[in-house]
């Protein structure tokens, strides 16, 4: 009997050892790994944003985070410690003890107990560094806009993982305190900017003391982006915007796409979210201003801006050729309503109505050429279409002419009426076009005819050829000559700057006041800039508000270049 139970008792245990050793062996070998070694994870410095001459947008900063042991935190020598930092941090030991308490709940290995330390506090931490025992010094690297709001709806801004994402994207090599780009450049570019986690891996004793570095990886920095903006351009673009409550400018190269400068006001400090905007900051962020919003990217009516769109439906449809005349009168009247203007001319050609932005010519232009025929010109134009440009997870399609909720053709009389082609032919009506849209089709008029792929970074010119005939365009030249020359925008007719072209639009947005623009490009013969300026309810005329602002873009950029 005495043998049975022993021969039981030793098949006991060896069938627990043969379990734990072969079964769970590779289990437990890892378990007892993780015992006696610690992780110490270094992030990686985000790479940074210049702009085309290197001028830095958008960098890193370091900043000096203290940590102590748990295990310093539950030992005898814990009052002496609180006692340090307490003089250390000029908090009281009461506070110390709370912020101890809050990290030990998330943490069991390292407390971090004080962020972003000053510079004084990090000299006094290492002229008394023998007395700080148990405490350490660690760095963090915080994303850092070194001009505050400046181009901030380009740049985007960072701000840390949420912890559903995180389980999407720990496969990926993020880390679950890690930081991600969030809107702009840094969205478009994360894999791009944001580098790879390094870290020591030591070995400690059962009292948690490090006894020897097993492993070493330097984290690998992440890439530098050349943009394309133009810094004294920008700042010229967003110090001009601050004539109005709200808008947007895009300045952009005609030939290649490249974007000088991108605005949008009101704007924002990115730097806020390093670490993360307060309550009262994100209120502000909140409000119904919208300034996160880039309303370089969002869709707005273009008034007459459009007219250029009706000119190349009229000419590209055979309706009318480059010799046509058209009426122009105080009133036309259509279906029993009658539609204003604010000149009477008689008959007039194609350069003229759009010098002095007839609205009775394009009334009768739209009908005369039918609604499939300006929405076919608005399509080709890059009209109601993403224009390629990186943020394009921003960007608004806008609308080339259909109404919202439908995709029937605007012919279809069930969907579409009369008042909307007549609308529509100045811009007005469910016509919504962005900024970005708009200098887009003006460089194409003032290149000769290529819609070229706005960018925000370096790279090749990517252009495609939108087939006008050349007698379309040299219409198009000769009127928006005219509109400066002779008509709406005379202010831009100034001997500093190069002969300059373009258009100005005066939307109406009722019950608030109108919106205003200007779209142009310069020089006149073989243009190296477009510029789009876009005023939302600001009132007053294209003319008068909008176009005052493209001509400081225009004089700044001509002066530098």
């Amino acid at each position: 009997m005495l043998l049975c139970c022993f021969a039981i008792g030793c098949g006991a245990i060896v069938a627990r050892l043969t379990y734990l050793q072969i079964i769970s062996g590779p289990k437990n070998r890892m378990i007892a790994y993780e015992n006696r070694t610690r992780s110490i994870l270094r992030p990686p410095i985000r790479g940074r944003l210049l702009d085309r001459k290197g001028i830095v947008l958008a960098t890193s900063s370091l900043k000096y985070n203290l940590y102590i042991n748990p295990k310093t935190f539950n030992s005898p020598e814990w009052p002496r410690v609180r006692h340090q930092l307490s003089e250390l941090l000029n908090l009281s030991p009461d506070k110390v003890e709370e912020y101890c308490n809050e990290e030990f709940k998330k943490n069991d290995y390292r407390l971090n107990v004080a962020k972003n330390l000053s510079t004084k506090q990090v000299m006094n931490f290492f002229e008394r560094r023998k007395d700080f025992k148990g405490i350490e010094l660690d760095i963090e690297t915080l994303r850092s806009y070194p001009h505050g709001s400046l181009a901030a709806h380009v740049m985007g801004y960072t701000s840390t993982l949420r912890r559903e994402e995180y389980a999407k994207l720990k496969t990926e090599g993020y880390r679950i305190d890690d930081r991600i780009g969030r809107s702009g450049i840094e969205r478009a570019y994360e894999s791009t900017l944001r580098g790879s986690w390094g870290g020591q891996k030591l070995e400690v004793n059962a009292l948690g003391k490090v006894q020897r570095r097993l492993e070493n990886n330097v984290p690998t920095a992440g890439a530098d982006l050349q943009l394309t903006l133009d810094f004294r351009l920008q700042k010229a673009a967003e110090e001009a915007l601050r004539k109005v409550k709200k808008g947007a400018v895009v300045a952009m190269d005609a030939q290649t796409g490249a974007i000088r400068a991108m605005a949008s006001h009101p704007s924002f400090d990115p730097n806020i979210f390093s670490p993360a905007p307060s309550i009262r900051q994100w209120e502000t962020l909140d409000s119904v201003r919208a300034p996160l919003v880039n309303r370089a990217l969002r869709g707005f009516p273009p008034a007459s801006t459009f007219k250029v769109v009706s000119t190349i439906a009229a000419l590209e449809s055979g309706k009318y050729n480059t010799d046509s005349k058209i009426l122009s009168t105080r009133s036309f009247c259509f279906e029993g309503q009658c539609y204003h203007d604010h000149v009477s001319l008689g008959l007039i050609d194609f350069p003229t109505a759009l010098a002095i932005s007839s609205n009775t010519v394009y009334y009768r232009v739209g009908l005369a050429v039918g609604s499939t025929e300006l929405l076919k010109a608005s399509e080709q134009m890059g009209y109601g279409s993403e224009t390629g440009v990186e943020l394009v997870f921003e960007e608004s399609k806008g609308s080339a002419g259909r109404k919202k909720g439908s995709e029937q053709d605007p012919s279809n009389s069930g969907n579409w009426s009369s008042v909307d082609t007549i609308v529509s032919a100045i811009g007005q009506g469910v016509l919504e076009v962005t900024p970005l849209q708009m200098a887009r089709l003006y460089a194409a008029i003032g290149n000769g005819g290529w819609l070229v792929t706005p960018h925000l970074v370096e790279k090749p010119t990517v252009r495609e050829a939108v087939g006008l005939k050349l007698e379309t365009l040299q219409v198009l030249h000769k009127g928006l000559r005219k509109v400066v020359t002779e008509g709406t925008a005379t202010l831009l007719n100034d001997s500093s700057l190069p002969s300059v072209a373009g258009k100005t639009g005066t939307a109406e947005n009722p019950p608030y006041a109108d919106h205003t623009w200007f779209a142009g490009y310069a020089p006149e013969k073989k243009p190296n800039l477009v510029v789009v300026v876009f005023c939302e309810n600001s009132g007053g005329f294209g003319g008068t508000v909008a176009a005052p602002i493209a001509k400081i873009l225009l004089r700044t950029w001509f002066q530098e270049t």
